[in-house]
C-alpha cells in the first residue's frame, strides 16, 4: 500500500521517523510531506533516507518534479497519515486554508485521512481546537486521540502523541481492504492460565499469547468489534481491542461465559490448563527434610471449549485450537469431534517444532468436512489465513 505521511511542527515530530520505519518494514511505500516548522525538529534528509523518496517541503519548488505534485501525491496514496498534527494545522484543515504542503495535500486528498494530534493540554482543550476537530470528524477524518503524560513544557496532561504502535495499528485498519468482519462481534481468548500451588508458585505452560493477540489485531483490521480474554502475557493489547485480563482457568471460564452471549464468532486460542491443584496452599510450601517430596493432588478445570459448543447461541461460529506434540491430524480430528467445534486450528509444538513464543507459526485447519490446508508465516499472516477460512466457512447474521 502507498502511505503519505504528513509531519507538522511539534516536538513529537522525531517520532514520525519510527512510524515511517514501521510502514517500510511492513512493505508499504511511504512518501513524506512536512510543514516549514516541522523542519526545525527533523530534517528532510533523515526522512528521505528512511523512505527512499524525496520529501515534499515546498509547493513552489519545481526542479524535476511536477507542477501539480500535490495532486499527484494524493492520487498516488492509499492513506494520508498526519502525525504529529499541530493545533495550527488542525485549525487550517478545518478552515480549508492551504498555505503549507500538509494542508495543501489535505484539501486535495480524497483518500482516508488519519490524524494524530500532539500539543500542550491548554491548546488541545481550547474551544477553537475542539471545534476544529469536531468539524474534521464530521468531514470523515479519523483520529488517534492524544494520551495523557509528561509534555515538553514540563506539564503533565493530555496532549501527548499517541504511541506509534497505536497510530500504526489504526493505519493498518484503514489500509486493510478486507472488511469481511465489519459489524461482527468476535470473542477471542489468548495466553496461558496460571493455577496457584501456593502464594509463590503456580502450574502453567509455555504459551506466549502471540497467536491469539495476532488474531485479535487482524480481526480489528478487518472491521470486527473484538473482545480479548487474556491470560497473563507480556504483550501490549492491540489497538482498538477491548481486553479482559484473567489469571486462572476458572477466571477465564467465568469471563468467557459472561461475554459469549454477545459474540457472533468465538475463537478460543488460549492454552488453558486442564488441571489445577486441588488445595492451593495459603502459605509457601517449605522443605522440612531434604528427602521430603510433597504429594500434589489435582482437580480438573472447566472444559471451556466443550461448554461453549454445547450451549452455543443460534448462528454462533466457534473455533478451537489444539497444540500437539505428535500425530497432529489424528488428535485434531478427535478433538474437533469430541468438543463439537465448527473449526479447529492445530499446530505442532515442542523442541523440534517450535510454536510457543515464536513470531512464526505453521497451522493446519480442520472442519467436520476435513482438512482445509496448512498455512505458514508470521503469526499475523497466519491469523489472516485463519480468518479467511472462518469468513468462508461461517454464516453470521
Amino acid at each position: 500500500m502507498n502511505v503519505l505521511l504528513g509531519i507538522c511542527g511539534s516536538i513529537a515530530a522525531y517520532k514520525a521517523c519510527d512510524l515511517l520505519r514501521l510502514f517500510v518494514k511492513d512493505g508499504h511505500s511511504v512518501k513524506v510531506c512536512m510543514t516549514t516548522n516541522a523542519r526545525h525538529f527533523v530534517t528532510p534528509l533523515t526522512l528521505e533516507s528512511l523512505s527512499g523518496s524525496p520529501v515534499y517541503t515546498d509547493e513552489f519548488a519545481l526542479g524535476v518534479r511536477t507542477n501539480a505534485e500535490h495532486i499527484e501525491l494524493t492520487k498516488w496514496c492509499d492513506l494520508f497519515v498526519i502525525a504529529p498534527a499541530s493545533a495550527s494545522v488542525l485549525g487550517k484543515m478545518a478552515a480549508a486554508i492551504a498555505d503549507n504542503p500538509v494542508n495543501t495535500l489535505y484539501l486535495a486528498c480524497r483518500k482516508p485521512v488519519l490524524v494524530a494530534p500532539a500539543m500542550n493540554t491548554a491548546m488541545l482543550e481550547h474551544p477553537a481546537t475542539g471545534r476544529a476537530m469536531d468539524l474534521l470528524r464530521t468531514d470523515g477524518v479519523h483520529f488517534v486521540e492524544p494520551w495523557c503524560g509528561s509534555l515538553a513544557c514540563g506539564d503533565i496532561g493530555r496532549g501527548k502523541l499517541a504511541p506509534i504502535e497505536d497510530i500504526y495499528a489504526h493505519s493498518l485498519h484503514l489500509l486493510e481492504p478486507r472488511k469481511d468482519f465489519a459489524g461482527k462481534r468476535v470473542l477471542v481468548s489468548a495466553g496461558p492460565t496460571r493455577e496457584p500451588l501456593d502464594p509463590v508458585r503456580y502450574l502453567s505452560n509455555h504459551s506466549s499469547g502471540k497467536m491469539g493477540y495476532a488474531l485479535a489485531q487482524a480481526l480489528y483490521q478487518r472491521g470486527a468489534e473484538v473482545t480479548l480474554v487474556s491470560g497473563p502475557v507480556s504483550l501490549s493489547v492491540p489497538y482498538g481491542v477491548r481486553c479482559i485480563p484473567v489469571e486462572t482457568a476458572t477466571q477465564m471460564h467465568a469471563a468467557i461465559m459472561e461475554q459469549r452471549h454477545h459474540a457472533d464468532v468465538i475463537i478460543k486460542a488460549a492454552a488453558v490448563a486442564d488441571f489445577a491443584p486441588a488445595e492451593p496452599g495459603s502459605i509457601k510450601w517449605k522443605k522440612t527434610r531434604e528427602d521430603d517430596v510433597p504429594t500434589l493432588s489435582l482437580t480438573r478445570n472447566p472444559d471451556i471449549l466443550h461448554t461453549l459448543c454445547q450451549s452455543r447461541q443460534p448462528g454462533q461460529y466457534i473455533v478451537g485450537f489444539a497444540a500437539e506434540t505428535h500425530d497432529l491430524e489424528r488428535h485434531a480430528r478427535e478433538k474437533l469431534q469430541r468438543k463439537g467445534a465448527d473449526m479447529l486450528i492445530a499446530n505442532l509444538v515442542g523442541a523440534d517444532h517450535g510454536g510457543f513464543g515464536r513470531d512464526e507459526n505453521t497451522v493446519e485447519i480442520f472442519t467436520p468436512a476435513g482438512s482445509h490446508g496448512q498455512f505458514s508465516g508470521s503469526k499475523i499472516q497466519v491469523a489472516h489465513a485463519i480468518l479467511d477460512q472462518v469468513a468462508m466457512q461461517c454464516t453470521v447474521p
